[in-house]
């Protein structure tokens, strides 16, 4: 696939883009964001309208709030991890894949080494924005961060069309800019209408020393 294109000043790509409860929660009271929380067992559910790929959406754990920002736009003053589409990026944080079958066996994070956990990277290539010309072998991509973990949780095989979608289905702990852990599983990536781009992130914070 070849060619380029500008758009919004951001350079092109020519790849294809990247792009459960444990136990029963409370009943959802919105439509996006987090839908469901339980302070007891400190789990929860967000769900993220990630459809456009001209949208940045920033979750704040410790807020639990969702603000979608265009991908050239500033970044809130607060937020810890941030999906685009099926990419993840992180405030400052990083980011290991986990072997527990549920949050209730998570590791101890202090029990990991340094090494399993991985820092965010500048990408060029990545971070989809306009797929108009996909047709035609041109692809635009905006430079952003992306967290490699993280962006792990789905697969997308576009070496067939249409692509095959692959759950994960791991978790994956996030260390936090301030030093605390969060607990993250994708669950789904459809809405009820099978329209692809809606995140249900499942979500344990913080996670306990």
């Amino acid at each position: 696939m070849s060619g380029a294109a500008v758009v919004l000043s951001l350079p092109a790509c020519n790849g294809i883009f990247g792009g459960i409860y444990d136990e029963p929660l409370s009943a959802a009271e919105s439509e996006y964001g987090f839908v469901v929380v339980d302070e007891r067992t400190r789990t929860g559910r967000i769900y993220v309208d990630a459809s456009a790929y001209t949208l940045w959406n920033y979750v704040d754990l410790h807020e639990k709030r969702v603000t979608a920002v265009e991908v050239d736009g500033a970044a809130p003053a607060a937020w810890d991890f941030a999906i685009h589409r099926y990419d993840a990026k992180t405030n400052g944080g990083a980011v290991a894949e986990c072997d527990a079958a549920d949050f209730g066996s998570l590791p101890q994070p202090g029990s990991l080494p340094a090494e399993a956990f991985a820092a965010d990277e500048w990408t060029t290539d990545r971070i989809t924005i306009d797929m108009s010309q996909m047709m035609d072998g041109i692809i635009v991509c905006a430079e952003d961060d992306y967290n490699p973990c993280l962006s792990r949780w789905l697969d997308v095989d576009t070496s067939t069309m249409p692509p095959i979608y692959t759950l994960s289905g791991r978790i994956y702990l996030l260390r936090l800019a301030d030093g605390t852990h969060a607990a993250l599983r994708l669950v789904n990536f459809m809405n009820d209408a099978a329209v692809k781009g809606y995140m249900t992130v499942d979500y344990l914070y913080p996670v306990e020393p």
